[in-house]
């Protein structure tokens, strides 16, 4: 394991999630996963961490990894149409991953994702953490919505409301 990657996440702690994300900016990402849920069929999820647990860490487990692991553990995949998503941001590393369910990841591909994933980090090198994390909410939504429009009443699978790892 790199001695700097070890010190990143033993000092980037929950205060570090609180600067990039206050209340104000949890409360406008779940209200934006909230209304663009409305033009799809599909669940979007975001969770945010500050840095691995210890024994992750020791163990070389990386921010894809985790980001799979949760994606299992908010049970993202448990949707009727097979059409979650989760984005997750690993504080520490600086990484963030876009997981998706086999419904959207077939129709989608893994381009789509990392195009996404590459303007949500340019947002968030600017310190934008906020508008970096709607406009990926924004830009899934408009996959889902071409893949899984809405039909008939549209239930809310999961919650909305960001998650703290």
């Amino acid at each position: 394991m790199q001695l700097a990657r070890f010190f990143r996440h033993l000092f980037t702690d929950y205060w570090s999630v609180r600067r990039a994300f206050p209340p104000e900016a949890m409360r406008a990402i779940e209200e934006t996963i909230a209304a663009e849920e409305r033009r799809h069929d599909g669940e979007v999820r975001f969770a945010v961490e500050a840095s691995l647990p210890l024994r992750d860490l020791l163990a070389g487990v990386g921010s894809r990894e985790r980001a799979i692991e949760l994606f299992a553990r908010l049970r993202v995949w448990d949707t009727e149409q097979n059409a979650g998503v989760l984005i997750y941001l690993l504080l520490a590393d600086k990484r963030i991953e876009i997981v998706a369910d086999r419904g959207i990841d077939r129709r989608v591909g893994a381009t789509a994702w990392e195009t996404i994933a590459g303007s949500m980090q340019r947002e968030f090198s600017a310190g934008r953490f906020r508008e970096g994390v709607v406009l990926g909410v924004k830009a899934i939504s408009d996959l889902l919505a071409t893949h899984f429009p809405p039909r008939g009443d549209n239930p809310d699978e999961l919650p909305n409301r960001p998650v703290v790892v």
